[in-house]
Formats: C-alpha cells, sequence, structure tokens
C-alpha cells in the first residue's frame, strides 16, 4: 500500500479487504471521504438522521454555533453535489432553502453511526 508516494510496511497476504484492493478502495471513496471528515459535516448531518421533513438553512445556522455562514454554505452545496443531501429552494423574499437526506445520505448516517459507537466503546473515559 502506498500513501503520499511512501510504502507502508503490511504484512502480506494479511491485510486485505476480500475482493478489494485496499489502494484502489481508498482512491474511489477519496472523494467522499475528504467532504465526510471536513469541519461541520457531521453536526449538519446528524440534525438530518432524525426526522423526515426537511431542514431550513436557518435552522442549522442557529443550531450549529461556531460554524460561520460560509462554512455552512459551502459544505451544504458540496453535500448536494455528491447526492447526499437535496436541496430545494422556494421563490419566496428572502428565499427559503430546505435540505433533506438522500437515500444516500441515509446509508452514509447509518454507516457514521455505527463508527461512532464503535469509537464510544473503545474511547478512553
Amino acid at each position: 500500500m502506498e500513501t503520499k508516494g511512501k510504502k507502508i510496511p503490511v504484512i502480506q497476504n494479511k491485510c486485505e479487504f476480500t475482493g478489494y484492493d485496499a489502494s484502489k478502495l481508498l482512491k474511489e471513496t477519496a472523494t467522499i471521504r475528504n467532504i465526510v471528515t471536513k469541519r461541520a459535516t457531521l453536526e449538519i448531518l446528524f440534525p438530518l438522521c432524525c426526522t423526515t421533513e426537511p431542514v431550513r438553512h436557518k435552522q442549522f445556522k442557529k443550531s450549529l454555533k461556531g460554524i460561520s455562514s460560509k462554512t455552512l454554505s459551502t459544505r451544504l452545496s458540496e453535500l448536494v453535489s455528491e447526492g447526499i443531501l437535496t436541496r430545494e429552494t422556494f421563490p419566496e423574499v428572502p428565499p427559503r432553502l430546505e435540505y433533506k437526506l438522500t437515500k444516500k445520505g441515509q446509508e452514509l448516517i447509518e454507516s457514521i453511526t455505527d463508527l461512532l459507537q464503535w469509537m464510544q466503546k473503545w474511547s478512553s473515559k
């Protein structure tokens, strides 16, 4: 396996995902991993996992303290472009924007929830 041009020592024939080439898997998932690991992404996604109702831009802004409007807008746009969220714009003044998880987004949240539960289990107290 290689990362940024450096070889990582791995135990031969012991460190593979069954049916997957780890290097290829990391390359194929780079875009989505990049978005998911960016600041504020999880904070945006989790309120959506608990509702079937769309969430308005201003609701995110109110509930996400310490995250700038620019970061929020950028992250929401990235999640929409990746097909994780849908965005609906209403022709009102001021414009109303609503976001909802797609099926892809719902599956992502389920996976992240499992990962967070694992982290919680193994985190030192």
